[in-house]
């Protein structure tokens, strides 16, 4: 038969591969759990991973040598040359209703109608760059993250598989409260304000009854809003009545949760997801490391690196008082997580990104941060992104952990890569280099068999 490609050579929209399996020859798989990548071949069957067997011998030499067969059982057999299948990475702080803009008020006040455009671009921009999940740490509107989250599932849209959040909750004075004297009116606040637990109960409620999978509280402020990082917001009664509500209906919560008083609340009151921690003190640290199986912990180092470091042309100069705040924050965000590292809790990737100096489509940076800042071997960052997301997705989903993992029985969300993320974990940033990405067993984008001279036999 002459050579040809079955999907046409593109950077295609959920291709349908029909009923037969796909199987990965000849691929150095590296599976996220930490081990040693090892040769040899997946089979995928439907949408999940049916079997793994390993080869005997060593692995071929990469792109341009590979091909693609159907196999006699009438499965198509792509034979990857020794590069490497590993899982979709998982950003576990993410929002799609941040639109890559140059400050908060561009996000804040864009119609929703646009937002709703926006964020199908940014679901794309995160999957084309092989992200094939990633849990939604709040949203600008309502039921942004929602309707997202629903048009992606349905198949309308491409983007990762994404938990929805809705706006931050925060109290009056507190972050994303952004009401003025003279025009007090709520749509104005990138956050629902509450005061008190019955007005927490209340939006609690809403937020459920819209569909969203998580709740998430401000208990801590933020540099660049004029409220600090280490102030605390919330009262115990109100967390007590946010957690009640939200659990009683099996949604789990999530936390902005700079400081040192907000991390412990998080324990105290079961809140599973914390994100930043940046400043800690050993009491904290216990108590999360007596927990660490209940707690995840994201502490989106790209918002305050490039915050700090590269957004001085938009206005935030270095030297300047608010990004000597943010370097002060980094130096103790890098402790902590090394800390925390150490002690067995989990420290996933996940950078806070959607912002001018941080924008979406660059998530993989997040794995060379942990490399060169936080002193992770590369193998234990991808664990990070891959493994350790997968436990999030389940624990928020109530599935059990069937993702981040190439492992029998697990969903299909893989990716075909062109080179050793083990030896150069930035190759995760090269979109050229990751030639195939599927997710629930179908590809979003398929191997190019012209480029890699991929050939297709009977």
């Amino acid at each position: 038969m002459a050579e040809s490609s079955i999907w046409g050579g593109n950077n295609g929209r959920g291709h349908d591969n029909g009923s037969s399996d796909i199987v990965f020859s000849n691929v150095r798989i590296l599976d996220g759990t930490g081990e040693p990548p090892y040769s040899g071949d997946v089979t995928v069957s439907g949408n999940r991973i049916k079997s793994i067997s390993r080869a005997g011998g060593g692995y071929g030499g990469g792109l341009g040598g590979g091909s693609l067969s159907w196999g006699g059982n009438g499965s198509t057999r792509i034979d990857g040359r020794g590069m490497t299948l590993m899982p979709g990475m998982i950003d576990a702080h993410l929002h799609l209703s941040w639109n890559n803009a140059p400050g908060i008020d561009p996000i804040q006040m864009m119609p929703i109608e646009e937002h709703v455009v926006n964020c199908i671009e940014m679901a794309g921009l995160l999957i084309d760059a092989g992200f094939t999940g990633g849990v939604g740490a709040a949203a600008a509107k309502p039921r942004l993250d929602v309707v997202i989250r629903d048009a992606i599932n349905a198949g309308k849209v491409p983007g990762p598989r994404y938990t929805a959040a809705g706006p931050e909750l925060t109290v009056v004075g507190g972050l994303g409260d952004a009401t003025l004297p003279h025009i007090p009116d709520k749509g104005l606040n990138l956050g629902i304000v509450v005061s008190g637990p019955e007005e927490v109960r209340r939006e609690v409620r809403q937020l459920m009854k819209w569909g969203v999978d998580t709740i998430k509280l401000n208990l801590s402020g933020e540099e660049i809003t004029g409220m600090g990082a280490e102030e605390n917001q919330f009262s115990d009664e109100e967390i007590a009545m946010a957690v009640k509500e939200a659990k009683g209906r099996g949604r789990r919560l999530a936390a902005h949760a700079r400081s040192k008083e907000s991390i412990k609340k998080c324990v105290e009151y079961g809140i599973e997801i914390i994100y930043h921690a940046s400043f800690s003190d050993e009491e904290a640290l216990d108590m999360l490391e007596a927990n660490k199986d209940k707690h995840f912990v994201a502490p989106g180092l790209a918002w305050l690196i490039n915050t700090a470091r590269n957004a001085g042309e938009y206005g935030i100069k270095p030297g300047t008082p608010i990004t000597i705040a943010y370097e002060r924050e980094l130096e103790n965000a890098i402790e902590t997580m090394q800390k925390m590292h150490k002690r067995g809790i989990r420290v996933l990737i996940g950078g806070d990104y959607g912002f001018a100096w941080t924008p979406h489509g660059t998530n993989a940076k997040d794995f060379e941060y942990f490399v060169d800042m936080l002193g992770l071997s590369p193998m234990e960052a991808i664990r990070a992104g891959t493994a350790l997301g997968g436990e999030m997705l389940g624990t928020i989903l109530n599935t059990g952990q069937e993702l981040g993992l190439v492992r029998e029985g697990y969903l299909a969300d893989l990716l075909l890569v062109d080179g050793d993320p083990v030896t150069d974990i930035r190759v995760l940033q090269d979109k050229s280099r990751i030639v195939a990405i599927m997710k629930d067993g179908k590809f979003h984008k398929a191997p190019d068999t012209q480029a890699v001279g991929m050939r297709l036999t009977a």
